[in-house]
């Protein structure tokens, strides 16, 4: 599939999935992000913390209920690619609703094009969509991204 035309069973390979992922705050959550994402990419965890951090700096990315879609350009991809992750507690995030997060969905492109933007739309659409949560802060480990994916 061509990045324009990616399904979110593409965009999350299965070990873009952390579950249990401590933190104590919205600043070591994005750290922490950082060094998964770029142990998986093999980039450089600095320069995703930092493209993280200046993204969060024109706003949260915590969109409610208990939900945050952090995103940032990185030039040194090919193609869009999404992470999933589910904290062991909520953190404060400055969620658009003032609440916790406890889901995390990051999304790292090369950039900030229709792609990018599709990418956002259907991850946010399928977070939002009743009961979606809900199954991802039920299910098992093993059944996180299926929670996610849906049927």
């Amino acid at each position: 599939m061509t990045p324009a035309s990616l399904t979110l069973d593409e965009l999350i390979p299965p070990g873009h999935v952390f579950d249990r992922l401590r933190a104590a705050d919205k600043s070591s959550l994005l750290l922490a992000l950082a060094r998964s994402a770029g142990e998986a990419l093999g980039l450089p965890p600095a320069e995703i913390a930092a493209a993280l951090a200046a993204r969060e700096a024109l706003g949260s990315t915590g969109i409610g209920a208990g939900i945050a879609v952090p995103h940032a350009r990185m030039a040194a991809l090919a193609a869009p690619t999404g992470f999933l992750a589910r904290l062991d507690r909520p953190v404060a995030f400055e969620a658009v609703d003032g609440g916790p997060v406890d889901l995390v969905f990051l999304l790292l492109s090369p950039s900030a094009d229709a792609a990018h933007l599709r990418a956002l739309a259907a991850v946010s659409r399928r977070l939002r969509m009743p009961g979606v949560a809900e199954a991802m802060r039920t299910a098992p480990s093993a059944g996180l991204r299926a929670a996610l994916l849906g049927p």
